[in-house]
């Protein structure tokens, strides 16, 4: 089987509609397919873009015709989290993702265009229960996905707890949702990717102009030992940490087959982070395009095979 690996959408159902169509897809019994191919989505469907509830149903409707497969991102998490109730909140107003106070209100604000369009209606419950549906990593025959970063050891960490399919369940939300468990550990790592805490004195403000004192790393790059070259943050900002060694956090990936992955909103022509490692999140949900890659077996990756809408150069 050959896949076309679709990065993060953010709601952007125009774009996934052109980038479907661009590549040959086209809707047939009320879905999207392709007669020789299958897509692959990296999760984030939803939050930011204006056809929130579109782009659920084309997604969900490619998966349920088998013309795609589907894994969780962690904007679908947090997205559970934000709809399921705390077993040991007080009273009746807790959720496993905070909405009161100011930390409520990032969350909001983070959430609010799909919020715009489902809060208060059965749909809501109706999407959350396909996310709970989506499994946290695809490990095929020739290729491997996950939303944010390949680790075998939270892997083989969550493989025993984790439902049908390598699924969240409502009771491991729960885990997945206090600091101080190691399931919590493990799916913000493959979900949101590996953090560090930035030297004393450091800080820097991410895309939506939060401050932050710990960075995401690129995990990636078997090469990269320091600060400055692992951080992921505004070049300016990279510039100015020390050239000195962070303590040993990334996993080493066997390269055994090739790795797929969203999350990191990375712009510019696509390029692959390794021979055998390709990012599909050019940032859609921020005014960027909205990229795929075509593989068709190879083991080896080339940039000649990125697709996306509008100009990619």
């Amino acid at each position: 089987m050959e896949y076309d690996i679709i990065g993060d959408v953010h709601g952007q159902a125009d774009k996934l509609e052109a980038l479907l169509l661009g590549m040959g897809y086209r809707q047939h019994a009320g879905a999207y397919r392709h007669p020789t191919r299958k897509a692959i989505f990296v999760g984030d469907f939803i939050d930011r873009g204006p056809r929130q509830v579109d782009t659920y149903r084309l997604a969900r409707n490619m998966v349920e015709a088998d013309s795609a497969l589907a894994i969780l991102g962690n904007h679908e998490f947090n997205a559970i989290a934000w709809h399921l109730p705390d077993p040991e909140g007080v009273g009746t107003g807790h959720f496993l993702r905070p909405r009161h106070g100011e930390l409520g209100a990032k969350n909001r604000h983070q959430h609010s265009a799909f919020l715009g369009e489902v809060e208060a209606t059965p749909l809501h419950a109706e999407i959350i229960d396909w996310f709970l549906t989506l499994p946290l990593w695809l490990d095929l025959p020739g290729l491997r996905v996950v939303h944010a970063c390949w680790h075998d050891g939270y892997m083989a960490e969550l493989a025993p707890l984790l439902g049908e399919g390598r699924t969240l369940t409502p009771e491991l939300m729960v885990r997945a949702s206090r600091s101080g468990d190691p399931v919590f550990r493990a799916v913000e790592g493959l979900t949101k990717g590996l953090e560090v805490a930035l030297p004393a004195g450091h800080s820097f403000r991410d895309k939506d102009g939060h401050e932050r004192r710990n960075v995401r790393i690129r995990w990636w790059d078997a090469h990269a030992s320091s600060y400055r070259d692992l951080a992921l943050m505004p070049d300016e900002d990279r510039a100015q940490l020390p050239d000195i060694h962070v303590s040993d956090v990334k996993p080493t990936y066997d390269q055994r087959k090739p790795v797929f992955f969203g999350h990191y909103w990375m712009q510019g022509v696509p390029a692959l982070q390794a021979e055998r490692m390709a990012c599909v999140d050019y940032s859609a949900g921020k005014g960027g395009p909205l990229v795929a890659y075509r593989w068709g077996g190879e083991e080896r990756l080339s940039p000649k095979n990125f697709v996306g809408t509008g100009a990619l150069n």
